[in-house]
């Protein structure tokens, strides 16, 4: 049975808790700063938080490799989207961690057969790019990103941050999520834990 988010984080963050094989062959190879949960496609490049200005802000950056199968959905004129979510947790021993923060973007990526364009659109702000490793480029980062006000955040505690980035196969259209989706080449992203310094 699957543990909730809860036992899970404690399971890797928690003081004396042994780290799953390949997490500990991640950390003593020194591949990821964090602990990494990869699936195909995307890569977390960097992922870092800053305190400025009273708030905590996270900048991210990630490569990202879609599947031939989205690629050619992406050609067909099929939008996708790419969803970033943030939550910062306080750890508490006595109880289940608090969730102080959370945070969501999330990214449109379009191609336009009719200029040869591709569109990236997050919010009510659009870009257009020439490639569509252009435009991957520019749904897959993010800087001064605000997380929480720094007056929620305690020196004296410990805080955890988990990071996921990923394709949502959810905004897709419905026939496609009957079909298509359930083949593993849609299940492309990355995910990180890491603890707040």
């Amino acid at each position: 049975m699957p543990h909730p988010p809860e036992v899970r984080r404690r399971t890797l963050l928690g003081r004396g808790a042994r780290l799953a094989p390949a997490v500990l062959a991640a950390v003593v190879l020194g591949m990821a700063p964090g602990l990494v949960r990869a699936q195909q496609g995307v890569e977390l490049t960097s992922l870092r938080m800053t305190r400025v200005d009273g708030a905590l802000n996270l900048d991210f950056a990630a490569r990202v490799t879609l599947p031939r199968a989205v690629e050619e959905a992406l050609t067909r004129g099929v939008p996708v989207y790419f969803v970033a979510q943030a939550t910062l947790w306080r750890n508490r021993w006595y109880w289940r961690d608090e969730r102080v923060a959370r945070v969501s973007r999330q990214w449109r990526v379009a191609f336009q057969p009719l200029t040869g364009h591709w569109r990236v659109g997050l919010g009510g702000l659009n870009q257009t790019h020439a490639s569509l490793a252009e435009a991957l480029g520019a749904a897959s980062r993010s800087a001064g990103w605000k997380l929480a006000d720094l007056a929620l955040v305690d020196p004296d505690k410990s805080y955890a941050l988990e990071f996921e980035y990923r394709l949502d196969t959810s905004q897709l259209p419905s026939p496609m999520q009957f079909g298509l989706v359930t083949q593993g080449d849609w299940a492309v992203g990355a995910s990180r834990v890491m603890k707040l310094e």
